[in-house]
């Protein structure tokens, strides 16, 4: 008899999407109850493969999560579980490693959540003794290794870690209890239940270690296919994994070639034909899609300059494909014949290259601003510039060309619509 489980983390239950909601709040009510719909998905999952167990790897939800309907919804689920005889073994990472909402829960006795301190379950299925390792983050902060503080396996029984880890390091993710693949690999478990990066890798080897990445995508920066692992441990203790789709709706870029294009009905044509293609491809109930418009197109000015008109003609065309939104558009485009000889004596380009050559002062005065604006805000809204000094630079420069471009376009369009 085998011992079947879903490994999930990083589901970042009702986790607050501050930037989409200022954008879109329709949009970001939708990935939001995307993230609910996905752990109803996952649930969903367990009943229907009878499985044994859900493991769940940290950051079910954020630390600043409060609302008792979240709380609510969640005992909900893990009552369904609870119902079918499904145990749920769950540890705390860097995001709820201080939540005050498991403080509240109250839980079927068929969920075990780890505690700082590591300890170790049994359950044994038809003769097979599994035993499961867990240890939550003590505090949201973990800048060493918990790997010496997991006991060794135990013999004559299969052995699953679960453990919150940055690993050797990712893009985008910060450190937290970092540990080697080769270290894990040599500590003896058949399987190492892993989360914190939201993208999705299997380390084969003498352990089978899974990151299952995020269920469901909560921006661009989480696009493509989200999903969970189901996993079966056989009797001789030898391990296998499958995939399982999870996300409702999911986050793509799409680009769209307009060269050549000179009236604005064609580029809408195009833009539909990228969306329905995307849509075609996506598996996911709803796509959400970043434009980014490319090519030497005639109509670059005054796409530019009419940004405005530009997404709601993409968001009517996706509203036409169905179940697809537009949560931006990206304007890469050029004018024809853009960097020719007789371009250079365009008045225009010219002043716009001398604006580009802004003086210290003006971007001293600009920086002022930015940092007038950024300390005027609430604390939760001070990261549109970046978090650090590196960033902040590079939001400054994004924000000049893009005022030259606009102030260009207006020149080169004439006047506004």
């Amino acid at each position: 008899m085998a011992f079947r489980f879903v490994h999930t983390a990083d589901i970042h239950l009702d986790s607050p999407l501050r930037t989409l909601a200022l954008r879109n709040p329709e949009l970001a009510e939708l990935v939001g109850d995307a993230s609910r719909q996905a752990f109803i998905s996952i649930v969903d999952l367990c009943l229907a493969e009878r499985v044994d167990a859900l493991v769940i790897a940290g950051d079910l939800y954020d630390g600043d999560q409060t609302s008792m309907k979240t709380a609510r919804f969640l005992a909900s689920q893990m009552m369904r579980l609870h119902q079918a005889g499904v145990r749920v073994y769950m540890i705390r990472g860097n995001h709820d490693a201080m939540s005050r909402i498991s403080k509240q829960l109250v839980l079927p006795d068929t969920v075990t959540i780890f505690s700082g301190r590591t300890h170790s379950v049994i359950q044994s299925v038809a003769g097979l003794d599994v035993v499961l390792h867990g240890l939550s983050f003590a505090s949201p902060k973990a800048a060493e290794s918990l790997l010496p503080k997991y006991a060794g396996p135990r013999e004559g029984a299969a052995n699953i870690g679960i453990m919150h880890t940055s690993l050797a390091g990712s893009p985008g993710h910060d450190v937290y209890a970092p540990c080697s693949v080769a270290d894990l690999q040599g500590h003896g478990f058949e399987y190492w239940a892993l989360g914190h990066i939201h993208v999705r890798k299997v380390y084969p080897g003498a352990s089978t270690l899974v990151m299952p990445g995020i269920p469901q995508g909560r921006d661009i920066n989480e696009a493509g296919e989200k999903s969970v692992t189901l996993a079966t441990i056989n009797d001789d203790r030898s391990v296998d994994i499958e995939e399982r789709l999870t996300n409702v709706a999911q986050f793509e870029r799409v680009s769209v070639d307009l060269a050549g294009i000179s009236e604005l009905p064609e580029a809408v044509g195009r833009i539909r034909s990228a969306l329905e293609q995307s849509r075609t491809a996506a598996r996911s109930q709803y796509l959400i899609a970043r434009l980014s418009l490319v090519g030497a197109s005639a109509l670059s000015w005054m796409m530019i300059r009419d940004k405005d008109l530009v997404l709601a003609e993409a968001e009517q065309a996706a509203e036409q494909v169905g179940n697809t939104w537009v949560e931006k558009v990206e304007l890469n485009l050029s004018a024809p014949g853009t960097g020719k000889s007789e371009d250079v004596a365009d008045p225009t380009l010219e002043l716009a290259e001398s604006m580009r050559a802004t003086s210290d002062a003006f971007r001293s005065d600009a920086r002022e601003l930015v940092l007038k604006t950024i300390a005027d805000l609430p604390p939760d809204a001070r990261d549109f510039a970046g978090k650090d000094e590196a960033a902040l630079e590079a939001f400054l420069d994004d924000v000049l060309a893009r005022g030259v471009d606009l102030v260009t376009a207006r020149l080169k369009a004439g006047g506004t619509r």
